[in-house]
């Protein structure tokens, strides 16, 4: 298992600038050869792509400047970006064409762990050329914090405030997997959602409110505020330079309460909660602004896409599962909220709707998050007993009840049991 570290640099503006040059330089030649091959040009791979890169220097000589790892990383990563678009091609999925990377977003530079010095806390980036031809010297940059031991490279980035940061990935040995006891429930279904983060319902009954970021309104007003000031400024003027700055810092603080919020979360679900499989719907976030949703509360359609995070949040999870041994699965979840736990009548949820209230006879009354945690849960259970239903059946007949809890008499038809150790809420039905 890899995990990365990220410290912080204290970089001085000489340095700054140097990474700043050289960080150019790659997006640059990067976008040159992603313009060539829109433009129709077969991609070579790497190896002979990096053959042009002498070619490439005499058209720009101010690659010179630039480390030679630095320069070879590129076609690296354009490799990379290529055998990904065609894989998505080979599989139907919509292909996505590397894109070219604007100038105001810093492209990465990766350095080998052999090239790299670390002293006393301070970390030597090299730079290109030698001798006379050296006109940058190489960056000196100190960490925040001990660097790791064991890592194969260092990835210098920036952020939209300018702070720099290195990130060490290294290699750890997997954590054994606890022994999980058969009483406890082994399956956690959740909801995502936008009240709370994600309302989760396990196979006991038991229901958990994962709450998110809860400051993110008064965040929104202080960031619109700082807009309309400023768009009644001229632009690059004394006062629009300064709110730029202050909006920058005010984002940045919400980004990080944020991300903490969602680091939180996600540990507590993959780290203490004694489930070994968290199954989580695949929210589709277009589906919840339409014109149906939109009718009531416009403001939760700034909720849904800005204030959650709700794609990194699962990024979050899936790695934490790997960490922690556990199992992820993702299902689809069209219709969970609209339809009910108990009789399966559906009818439409829109946004603004906080308790599903069942129609139809049964007269089901519950949150509409709980509503469709069961839903998945009771989705889940289904298409595991499917498909061990379809894998016995290919093994032959046979009278003999199975270790898997599916009975098979003989016939075409297949009668499928619940597993022992499944103990399902009782208002599901399976």
């Amino acid at each position: 298992m890899i995990l990365v570290k990220k410290i912080k640099l204290e970089v001085s503006e000489q340095d700054a600038a140097t990474l700043e040059f050289m960080q150019g330089k790659c997006r640059g030649l990067y976008n040159w050869w992603i313009m060539k091959l829109r433009d129709g040009e077969k991609w070579p791979g790497w190896k002979k792509a990096k053959k042009t890169l002498k070619a490439s220097k005499q058209y720009d000589p101010e690659l010179e400047h630039v480390y030679g790892k630095l320069l070879q990383e590129v076609y690296f990563r354009i490799h990379n970006a290529m055998k990904a678009f065609f894989d998505r091609v080979s599989l139907g999925k919509t292909p996505g064409f590397p894109r070219v990377r604007p100038r105001h977003n810093f492209f990465t530079l990766c350095y080998p762990a052999m090239y790299i010095q670390i002293e006393k806390g301070i970390i030597r980036l090299p730079t290109g050329g030698k001798g006379q031809k050296k006109q940058y010297a190489d960056v000196y940059a100190r960490l925040t914090e001990e660097a790791p031991v064991g890592f194969k490279e260092v990835a210098i980035s920036r952020d939209a405030r300018g702070n720099y940061y290195a990130s060490f990935p290294v290699e750890v040995e997997e954590e054994k997997r606890e022994e999980w006891q058969e009483e406890k429930a082994d399956v956690v279904a959740f909801d995502l959602g936008m009240k709370t983060l994600a309302v989760g319902t396990n196979e006991k009954g038991r229901v958990y409110h994962i709450g998110g970021f809860k400051g993110s309104r008064w965040y929104n007003k202080q960031l619109d505020k700082i807009r309309r000031k400023r768009s009644k400024c001229k632009k690059k003027s004394r006062r629009y330079i300064r709110l730029s700055n202050v909006y920058k810092r005010v984002s940045e603080r919400k980004r990080n309460k944020r991300k903490d919020s969602l680091h939180k979360a996600s540990h507590l679900i993959t780290h203490k909660l004694v489930e070994r499989t968290i199954v989580v719907g695949d929210l589709s976030q277009k589906q919840m602004v339409t014109n149906e949703h939109k009718e009531h509360n416009k403001h939760l359609n700034r909720a849904v896409y800005n204030d959650w995070g709700l794609y990194t949040f699962l990024q979050m999870l899936s790695y934490k599962c790997q960490r922690y041994g556990k199992e992820l699965q993702v299902l689809d979840e069209r219709d969970t909220t609209k339809m009910c736990s108990r009789c399966g009548h559906k009818q439409p949820m829109p946004l603004w709707k906080r308790t599903y209230c069942c129609s139809a006879e049964c007269g089901l009354v519950m949150d509409r998050d709980e509503n469709s945690s069961v839903n998945i849960l009771n989705r889940y259970f289904l298409g595991l007993a499917a498909i061990l239903g379809w894998y016995i059946a290919r093994r032959g007949p046979h009278t003999e009840t199975t270790p898997c809890g599916v009975l098979h008499d003989g016939n075409d038809e297949v009668g499928i049991a619940v597993m022992p150790h499944f103990s399902v809420v009782p208002q599901l039905t399976l």
